[in-house]
């Protein structure tokens, strides 16, 4: 199994629901849950390896409060090295809905002040070399979106293969955010977005098209997939080929980092070798235990080849 490893953003997640219709200003409603969670794209996606066994390691930062001190304890030995910023735990609030959607209310906190210079001291070169590394939350963590040029380099030398989910811009995909992202997609060699993403970002309202489309933004035999939630996910990889997969249909509970669960499942199958499809049916299917378990759960899939049970 080849290296796994993770750099973004990992932050506390206040989970309360369902709640519809949104009430008005001024009232309370009682919800039948709450929790208190990781959250994160990229704290979601190391809770999915550990979850199902995989070897990893991540790269973040926390708040100077009990919010960052709860967030190191979750994580244990994986957060030794993660430094403490002044700052307040960024803590996001997500609202679900009876349909299985969400609305979150996210304060700024300590994310963007994660820099290349807290990476290198959690993230082994030589021991990642040959591996895979999720680069995630990019609109978020401001501070090392302006190294990334130099984290791309770093990678290069160790041989390491850059896997991107920008995640939704804070301000929409305008034209400068467009521009970044085709930039960080010209450096990766996978492309991990979802369908809204993938076709906004392509001037494209179809999938296929629009994975073609950001394919070509990447380099020479690069992998795009396009995460398309009910309706499973598409991916073209080194060879061309258009490959599809369906998602199994489940009863949803919440929704809320299935794409970086998604994620998850499919490095972790990438990097034990298997094919493009098998990449794909392994992200479908963790992504789709985890949204439809409660409390969530990532079991009954270590082996890629099996069913959901």
């Amino acid at each position: 199994m080849r290296p796994l490893a993770v750099v973004g953003n990992v932050n506390v997640d206040l989970i309360l629901g369902p709640a519809a219709p949104w009430p008005k200003a001024g009232t309370e409603i009682i919800v039948d849950h709450d929790e208190l969670r990781v959250g994160g794209a990229a704290g979601n996606t190391a809770l999915a390896w550990a979850g199902i066994g995989a070897d990893f390691a991540i790269a973040a930062n926390v708040g100077s409060d009990q919010f960052g001190r709860w967030l190191k304890e979750e994580f244990g030995a994986h957060a030794a090295a993660w430094p403490v910023r002044p700052e307040g735990t960024t803590l996001s609030v997500g609202i679900t809905h009876p349909d299985g959607e969400r609305t979150f209310f996210t304060t700024r906190g300590h994310l963007a002040r994660l820099g290349l210079a807290d990476v290198h001291p959690v993230l082994d070169g030589p021991a990642l070399a040959g591996g895979y590394l999720l680069l995630c939350g990019s609109f978020l963590t401001d501070d090392l979106t302006g190294d990334y040029p130099a984290l791309f380099d770093w990678a290069d030398r160790h041989g390491i293969a850059v896997a991107l989910d920008t995640g939704w811009p804070l301000d929409g995909w305008t034209e400068a955010n467009c521009a970044a992202a085709r930039g960080w997609l010209s450096r990766s060699r996978i492309a991990l977005m979802n369908e809204v993403e993938t076709t906004t970002l392509a001037g494209t309202g179809e999938p296929a098209a629009a994975a073609t489309a950001i394919r070509a933004l990447m380099p020479e035999g690069a992998t795009v997939v396009v995460k398309r939630g009910p309706d499973g996910a598409i991916g073209i990889g080194s060879d061309g080929v258009l490959v599809s997969q369906d998602a199994p249909r489940v009863t949803v509970i919440d929704t809320i980092g299935a794409g970086d669960v998604f994620n998850a499942g499919f490095l972790a199958a990438l990097s034990s070798g298997e094919p493009l499809a098998g990449c794909l049916r392994a992200g479908t299917h963790l992504a789709s235990m985890a949204i439809s378990t409660l409390p969530r759960s990532y079991g009954g899939i270590v082996r890629f080849g099996e069913s959901m049970p």
